[in-house]
This record gives structure tokens, sequence and C-alpha cells, in this order.
């Protein structure tokens, strides 16, 4: 069975069309590698749009939602501000050990990122880094536990 995801940017930039977002479509073909039935990233202003598309995807059945960018320091870094009120739970462990990887491949900066994971409804929502590398770094993380979490949050036995 192939379960529905969507892909989420969250970049000014990109969404102005200044420049090509290159971490969406690293996280679509992970996800399509790994079962997963995604279309193109949809690609979102920092802040509101984010968390707006977050909840259309979840709304319209999504059982993954991966937000790449928005996780830092700036101003207009929002993401994790507007994916904590649709979370019903957070799974705090899945976030600290992206933070983790980024870390042990020698990015001391990987601990500035403030990004979420949790469940929605039956979705699982994570939020990724903005950078080629630290996506990379957290789809390790994710590829071995993905599927195991999704089945788990409708109640799929272990």
């Amino acid at each position: 069975m192939s379960f529905p995801a969507v892909v989420v940017v969250a970049s000014n930039r990109a969404a102005a069309g200044v420049y090509d977002d290159t971490t969406g479509p690293l996280i679509v073909e992970a996800l399509r590698s790994w079962g997963f039935s995604v279309g193109d990233p949809v690609v979102r202003p920092d802040g509101e749009p984010v968390g707006a598309a977050i909840a259309l995807a979840v709304r319209d059945g999504a059982r993954v939602v991966l937000t790449t960018g928005g996780t830092g320091l700036t101003p207009t870094d929002r993401t994790p501000e507007v994916t904590r009120p649709l979370l019903d739970r957070e799974i705090p462990g899945l976030a600290e050990a992206i933070r983790a990887a980024g870390v042990t491949k020698g990015v001391p900066t990987a601990v500035l990122s403030r990004g979420l994971a949790g469940v929605a409804g039956h979705c699982l929502v994570v939020n990724l880094p903005g950078s080629r590398g630290g996506v990379k770094d957290a789809l390790a993380v994710l590829e071995p536990v993905v599927v195991h979490a999704v089945e788990q949050i409708v109640g799929s036995d272990h």
C-alpha cells in the first residue's frame, strides 16, 4: 500500500520565484523511493502560509507531511510556531535525532534547528531543516522509522 504524503517548502524567496527550491525535490524523491505517493513540493512563504499548507494536507488525508525550511533563528523562521498548534502529540525523540544527526556529521549549528515532529490526526508531521545537507541528514534518520511510525499512528501491530 502506498501512503499519501505531502512536502511543504517554507521559503519566502523560492515562493517569490527568486530561485528554485532544491530541498523539496530531494524529499519527494526519498518519499517515493520509500513507497509513498507524493506530488510536487508545495512552496509557500514562511509563516502562516506554511501552517495553512500543513493543515490542508492533513485535512486531505496525507499520512506524512514533511516540511523543509523555516526552522532556524531568523525573524521569518516560523515553521515550528505554525506547526505546533496543529499537532495532537509531539514526538520529541524524532526531532532530537534529526538535530543529533547533523551534529554527528560535523555541523555544530544543527543544534540551532527548532524543527518539531509530531502527530496531527492520522498524519506524521516532521519539520526538516532548510539546507540540502540538513535535509539529507534528516532523511537518513527518517528512512528506517517513517513507515513504522505511520502504521503505529493508526494502531497497527508492532
